[in-house]
């Protein structure tokens, strides 16, 4: 390799986790020629450090709890779980973070990838930074996707390098079990992440600074999980903040607002997440390093016709499947920009990411899960919709009875009185997760209710609670 080399691609896109993936498969599979650059593993966040590692470690976790709730078996799985059993299996579904097998899919669709660090150094230019030192310089045709994704944001704690705090990465990570953990903290990673080390062994203190877990849901969601955690074991202090972290005798001292000086052997910030723009060289053509994109729906950011952010850079829903939709989208409307096509923009349209606004699926993976579609009775009254919301109590569908022994679950159906179609959906309960599907469909499709009664769920499962909400809103 030269010192200094330059290819011209149709398509360059920075960062190879499954959001650049996925924009990278929709130019190939377009004709369009596409180089990826990637700084760390392909695969990304999700497949090392976020999604894959998590549910890894969880499902033995809830596998138990089910277990635990089913007669004939309960007695039988009333032990501890095998923790290095749990992080093996956790390993093995990191691929011991080795992605060799991902760079192989990424050469089976014909994507050219370097290795390095890319920056833009101009429009439609991206100058990487190999492992060497050496540089090559991409140029795009038509197009370049900024999929870089976020990371996660630590508060402005002085001192707080010196505690080595673990963040989402650490979290899912850990190659042991510590004793005690803080987790500061009520979001999804923390109400995850709690799950699982309380679950493994340790003594979790949870340190929210807001009313409750889960505030981006419905209020009884996080309710819901922060009494399972409790009578697990976990300490769940809610409308507490953190002042002051200190490491003493290898231990982490935290002192809270109210003075409560809490020790453990380690402590998880899970307090939010910022983009990775910082140093990719947005500076060159007019944007401010270290910022959130703007974007519209096809993806282009604003003012800039061959710029696209697709996944968290953007914020529109930073979840990797929400991610991978853009990226779907984005692609097409690559594509379509560069053969000449008309562009399908319109609500729903095949290049515009309307699920960003109106149809984001989410599902925790906690015991109870927690899974929701849509916007929550709060958002859609906030949206100005005429909304009435119905609920059911999970544990009266026989499905329910007949999965656990005393079921706890609630399901709520934001209904839009106007058109008669729902504008979100919630479920709490064990088992939940694969129900949010059905869910994301009849709010994705804008199905109406009066057609919903006639999608029969099937006896006896817990999908039978579709009909306990359109009866209760028959009813109400």
């Amino acid at each position: 390799m030269t010192e200094t080399e330059t290819n011209a691609y149709d398509v360059v896109v920075l960062g190879a986790g499954p959001v650049g993936e996925n924009v990278a498969d929709r130019t190939r599979a377009a004709g369009l020629t596409t180089a990826v650059v990637e700084s760390e593993l392909v695969g990304g966040e999700c497949s090392y450090w976020a999604c894959m590692p998590s549910k890894a470690l969880l499902r033995p976790v809830i596998a138990r709890a089910d277990a635990r709730r089913v007669p004939g078996l309960s007695q039988s799985v009333q032990g501890p779980l095998d923790a290095s059993a749990v992080l093996a299996h956790r390993d093995y579904y990191t691929s011991d973070w080795k992605d060799d097998g991902q760079v192989g899919w990424l050469d089976s669709i014909g994507a050219d990838l370097y290795r390095g660090h890319g920056r833009l150094t101009g429009p439609r230019t991206v100058t990487v930074t190999g492992p060497d030192g050496g540089e090559r310089v991409l140029t795009a045709r038509h197009a370049v996707a900024v999929c870089t994704g976020s990371r996660a944001a630590l508060p402005g704690l002085p001192g707080l390098d010196e505690v080595r705090p673990w963040t989402s990465r650490e979290a899912t990570s850990a190659k042991e079990v510590p004793g005690r953990l803080i987790v500061v903290g009520g979001g999804v990673v923390a109400t995850e992440m709690a799950t699982v080390w309380q679950a493994l062994g340790s003594k979790v203190t949870m340190l929210v600074r807001g009313k409750g877990l889960l505030p981006r849901m419905e209020p009884f969601a996080g309710e819901l999980i922060a009494e399972a955690l409790t009578e697990a074991g976990a300490d769940v202090r809610t409308g507490t903040s953190v002042e002051s972290v200190t490491r003493e005798n290898g231990s982490v001292v935290a002192v809270t607002d109210n003075g409560d000086r809490i020790e453990a052997d380690e402590i998880l910030f899970a307090t939010g997440r910022a983009p990775r723009t910082d140093d990719l060289g947005l500076e060159t053509i007019g944007l401010e390093p270290g910022t959130w994109l703007d974007v519209d729906d096809s993806l282009r950011v604003t003012g800039h016709d061959w710029l696209y952010a697709v996944g968290d850079v953007n914020q529109r829903a930073l979840l990797t499947h929400q991610g991978k939709y853009q990226a779907r989208i984005a692609g097409a409307a690559m594509a379509a920009r560069a053969t000449g096509e008309t562009l399908l923009a319109e609500p729903w349209g095949a290049h515009a990411a309307t699920a960003d606004q109106a149809a984001v699926p989410q599902v925790v993976f906690t015991d109870p899960e927690a899974a929701a579609v849509g916007l929550s009775l709060a958002e859609a009254e906030q949206a100005g919709h005429r909304v009435k919301a119905v609920d059911v109590d999970l544990s009266t569908v026989a499905g329910a009875g007949l999965y656990a022994d005393g079921y706890k679950g609630r399901a709520r159906m934001v209904v839009d009185l106007e058109d008669e179609i729902l504008r979100g959906v919630t479920l709490v309960g064990p088992g939940v997760g694969e129900l949010i599907h059905s869910a994301t469909i009849a709010v994705a499709g804008q199905v109406p209710v009066g057609r919903l009664w006639h999608a029969v769920p099937s006896y006896p499962t817990i999908s039978e609670v579709w009909l306990r909400l359109l009866e209760a809103y028959r009813d109400a």
